[in-house]
């Protein structure tokens, strides 16, 4: 890869040589300004706007717009003469936690390559250093004519550096919230979670720019010839701008997730949950609370009349027994029989 950039790092008193690579680049399409009638491409040119004569890039300078509009010429010179001990230098000037970096400011990536063998040693050390603290370096550099801010962390085995925006550059989201007062129910909520969790997780390496093959392919088919791709049938309104029922589109998009995924496409007892609960206990409490009451006085009743029960035929088993002794001693007296007196003898 082609480097953009050549300078040093400095670590403290270390100075770690490096070469700046971009990391990323762009591909999307891109198209050409034509005249529609002849296809003649459209071009630009740089014309001065006092004599209307085109001028070449050599002729180009700078200059600063004032607010009256005046021009304040700047030179290449004047750039030069400035204080700016980052022009050619990545000065490091703090280890922060890479939590502690508003991804708002996330800029353009760069990979550093060490730059030549000596520079191998302390590149490593960086590196290193960087992945035992689980820190990243934040660091000041000069790019294009201007300082900028950036943050260094390690990507495999490599040094990456993002740039970043200024804190002044960042905008406040002042009016960017609702202004309206918006209540939302625990039953929305639910099905929201239900839907994060029907989507999961992704392996962003399988994403793909759905819309470039599209504009790639139709290119292709025009330049064989043909009319281009076939327009895709229309579908279901999206109802942009219309109030559409919250409830319903997260009911229909958890459904349409788990199809996708092949599971079954249950949400309704989700909807329901909350709010049956609530009725449930409202209506079932004085019910049980009188069944309660009824159950205990038929519980009493029951034992008052077990215990009379209990009580009369103790009662009658206690006459009967009475009865039945007396009849025996009554049979048994009859049975024995009476003793005749015997005569005394007359004593002559």
């Amino acid at each position: 890869m082609r480097s953009i950039w050549n300078g040093a790092i400095s670590f403290g008193l270390v100075s770690i040589p490096i070469k700046l690579v971009n990391a990323t680049e762009s591909r999307s399409v891109s198209f050409r300004q034509v005249h529609v009638e002849d296809g003649g491409r459209i071009r630009y040119r740089k014309v001065c706007e006092l004599d209307g004569e085109e001028v070449a890039p050599a002729e180009i300078g700078k200059a600063y717009e004032d607010a009256d509009g005046t021009m304040i010429p700047i030179t290449d010179e004047d750039l030069a003469a400035l204080p700016l001990p980052t022009a050619k230098t990545i000065e490091i000037v703090a280890f922060v936690p890479a939590g502690g970096i508003d991804p708002l400011q996330m800029d353009a990536g760069y990979y550093l390559s060490a730059n030549g063998v000596p520079a191998a040693k302390p590149y490593t050390l960086l590196r290193e250093a960087l992945k035992r603290s689980d820190r990243v370096a934040v660091a000041k550099y000069a790019l294009r004519g201007r300082e900028r801010l950036g943050v260094l962390r390690v990507v495999d085995d490599v040094i990456a550096m993002h740039g970043l925006l200024w804190p002044d550059e960042i905008r406040a989201p002042e009016g960017v919230a609702p202004e309206t007062p918006v209540t939302v129910r625990d039953v929305e909520l639910d099905l929201a979670d239900a839907l994060m969790a029907t989507l999961g997780e992704v392996d962003i390496d399988t994403l793909h720019d759905d819309y470039r093959e599209a504009v790639e392919e139709m290119i292709a088919a025009k330049a064989a010839g043909g009319e281009g791709v076939a327009p895709p049938e229309p579908g279901e309104e999206d109802g942009g701008g219309q109030v559409i029922d919250l409830m319903a589109a997260l009911e229909k998009s958890v459904r349409e997730a788990k199809e996708t995924r092949g599971e079954t496409a249950e949400v309704t007892d989700i909807t329901s949950r909350r709010p049956a609960k609530k009725t449930a206990a409202k209506k079932t409490a004085p019910a049980k609370k009188t069944t309660t009451k009824r159950t205990t006085a038929a519980k009493t009743t029951a034992t008052k009349k077990t215990a009379a029960t209990k009580k009369t035929a103790a009662t009658k088993k206690t006459a009967a027994a009475k009865k039945t002794a007396a009849a025996r001693k009554t049979a048994a007296a009859k049975k024995t029989p009476t003793k005749k007196a015997t005569p005394k003898k007359r004593t002559a």
